[in-house]
């Protein structure tokens, strides 16, 4: 007997500390599984979402996903935002032989034919940022992030950016997951005191707003002393508050205002289904493609056997909001847009720098020579 659905799993979480991005990510699954439902599904069948709420802990999505493929007898899962959370899935799809589609800009060094990286990888956005900030503001960056592995690797990755371009690291601190603005307080004053070029942020969910807000406190000036973020997206600025973060600088594939037909139709169609005051951004915008190039892979395969489903999926193509995107057939990471955007006082980022086309993916950064 024939399943009257495609069962697929849903691992973001909606409350705990990185609840700010990962329920935009959830938006971002949901808006995609709903248009193709609509569309009529895939092959007569419609997509069915099996959710869990994994509650920012990195444990509880090892433990979720095991449950969803296990129990609920799900192959695919679309989940994950933090590095802790996916190397805590890993595991499980690969013991369980399924696919975890992963779509959030990550520290690279990893590969696995259980998941498919839809996110920027370091060549994709790190590199060019620390081009641009060596370029534009000077080369001793301080470095702030929270303690797991993506900051960690990210930080190793800079730092060795800046040694070869006769830079320097002013200072490295790392904040809990749960850091808030007293946190904060005695880094800005190293700050102060060691007077770096740049602060370059690798601090991630609700404690982002405090880390801003404690700098805007402290009477910084970005137009002097940015912030360069990987990870501060338009959901991060519109909790902070558009005056707290206007100034301050990401690098990410996609931000919301992008002039082309496919990205102002997301937006469109975004805003329409979850109100007008709520912005898009890069984490959304990954979660979203990345169900419709599984949506096609599956129309092709018709099955959603792991082995079966994973080669159809390597070599896609989609136009995606940011711009085409493809999966690429090497690593199963995604080619996607490298850009650099200018937070501004609507909440939205000016976009400084863009590629002109996607940009290879290059997870071991074997073309800069870093190693981990």
């Amino acid at each position: 007997m024939n399943d009257p659905s495609w069962k697929v799993g849903v691992l973001f979480s909606t409350s705990g500390p990185l609840a700010v991005i990962e329920e935009t990510q959830l938006r971002g699954t949901l808006l995609a599984i709903k248009e193709i439902n609509e569309a009529g599904g895939i092959n007569d069948k419609f997509i069915e979402p099996v959710y869990y709420d994994p509650a920012s802990d990195a444990d509880s999505f090892g433990q979720l996903a095991k449950r969803m493929m296990v129990e609920d007898e799900v192959s695919t899962i679309f989940g994950c935002y933090s590095s802790s959370s996916r190397k805590s899935v890993v595991p499980v799809v690969e013991r369980l032989n399924g696919l975890l589609w992963y779509p959030t800009v990550y520290e690279g060094f990893e590969f696995s034919t259980n998941v498919i990286y839809t996110g920027a990888a370091p060549n994709q956005n790190c590199a060019q940022l620390c081009d641009f900030l060596m370029m534009n503001y000077g080369n001793r960056f301080y470095l702030v992030g929270t303690d797991y592995v993506y900051p960690r690797v990210s930080n190793k990755i800079v730092r060795q950016m800046l040694t070869a371009n006769n830079g320097a690291v002013a200072g490295e601190k790392y904040v809990g997951l749960h850091a808030r603005h007293h946190d904060y307080v005695a880094i800005m004053r190293d700050i102060k005191n060691t007077r770096p070029d740049v602060i370059f942020s690798t601090v991630v969910g609700r404690s982002t707003i405090d880390f801003y807000q404690c700098y805007a406190d402290f009477g910084f000036n970005p137009a002097a002393l940015p912030i360069a973020s990987l990870t501060t997206t338009e959901a991060e600025i519109q909790a902070m508050g558009a005056d707290v973060g206007e100034g301050h600088i990401t690098a990410a594939p996609y931000f919301e205002g992008i002039e082309n037909a496919a990205g102002i139709d997301f937006v469109k169609k975004y805003k329409q289904h979850y109100g007008d005051d709520q912005h898009t951004n890069a984490c959304i915008e990954s979660a979203y493609f990345q169900v419709h190039l599984f949506a096609e892979a599956l129309k092709n395969a018709n099955t959603q056997q792991t082995d079966v489903l994973r080669a159809h999926v390597l070599g896609a193509e989609y136009e995606a909001p940011q711009g085409q995107v493809c999966l690429n057939l090497n690593n199963a990471h995604t080619d996607v847009w490298t850009r650099i955007g200018k937070a501004n006082r609507n909440g939205l980022f000016d976009i400084l720098y863009s590629s002109r086309s996607a940009v290879t993916a290059d997870p071991y950064l074997l073309s800069y020579a870093v190693k981990k």
